[in-house]
């Protein structure tokens, strides 16, 4: 296992790399803050896709805290064939472009395969790598050579120090500009459980690390079709990311989860969103 070295640590969380700072160019924030990732799991309409950013992005103004808009346009991992899976690809990935562009914000969406790497990078700032598919090396080859930040889930069945290798293979693709996300690790058949220190042993990689405080309660291989999850202890997933030294959060909301058409059993409903960050920035500030 990994052994960690206080003093790199110290280093890489209270640094802020330069594709970091390009990316929040356009906003004013408190540089000791951790950054945010958060939206809907998926771009189900415009007016849904406005009405969270416009929220998030005022609370995170408030707060100074760095924001991203995330959403995807295509959710290609679905447990059912009968499940939802967008409103096509050129409408969802242009709904995310306006978000962007009316909010002055970086925007986020997954990728699947190789060929959407190129797709997707006119209309998004961060590609991001789905857990299961973090090996996949065309595919980290393919979101490399974009240019763009590439956002690599750690899969649930790795650990922290075993994603240095979809790091290097960025890398080697020459891309520097790469953040990883912890988001669980499999605990049985149907259930999630999350290991603090890959927190601080993906900082050691040299990238900055995300908690995803929705996917990593997620209760996936439901016999009904439907992943289940633990919405309730989002906030406690959040606050020991931050007390572990986390760099981002990754929380997917939703104004009413029950009617969502994607993850609704693990999203945070919207309007419990800023009490929490409220706590979170505090703890940070405590730190």
């Amino acid at each position: 296992m990994a052994t960690i070295n206080p003093v790199i640590l110290c280093q890489i969380s209270n640094m802020i790399p330069s594709f970091l700072q390009d990316l929040f160019a356009q906003q004013q924030y408190n540089e000791k803050n951790f950054f945010l990732i958060a939206g809907p799991c998926v771009v189900e309409s415009e007016e849904l896709v406005m009405e969270v950013a416009d929220k998030v992005s005022g609370i995170c103004k408030r707060l100074g805290i760095p924001y991203v808009f995330k959403a995807s346009y295509r959710k290609a991992n679905r447990t059912s064939a009968s499940s939802f899976t967008g409103i096509g690809d050129d409408n969802g990935l242009s709904l995310i472009k306006k978000v962007g562009d009316t909010y002055h914000l970086p925007t986020t969406s997954d990728i699947h395969a190789h060929d959407e790497a190129a797709m997707a990078a006119p209309y998004i700032d961060i590609l991001q790598i789905p857990a299961f598919l973090c090996r996949q090396t065309d595919l980290l080859q393919a979101a490399a050579a974009t240019g763009k930040v590439v956002n690599v889930k750690k899969g649930q069945f790795l650990n922290g120090p075993s994603m240095k290798f979809a790091v290097d293979k960025i890398r080697l693709a020459g891309n520097e500009q790469i953040m990883l996300t912890e988001r669980g690790t499999t605990f049985g058949y149907q259930d999630l459980v999350v290991d603090y220190r890959n927190i601080p042993w993906m900082q050691e990689h040299g990238t900055p690390v995300i908690m995803d405080c929705t996917h990593s309660l997620q209760q996936p291989n439901q016999t009904s079709g439907v992943t289940g999850g633990n919405p309730q202890l989002i906030g406690t997933i959040a606050k020991a990311a931050i007390a572990a030294g986390a760099d981002g959060l990754f929380i997917e909301t939703h104004p009413n989860p029950a009617v969502a058409k994607s993850d609704g059993a693990n999203m945070l409903k919207l309007d419990l969103l800023e009490e929490l960050l409220e706590k979170l920035v505090k703890l940070r500030a405590s730190l």
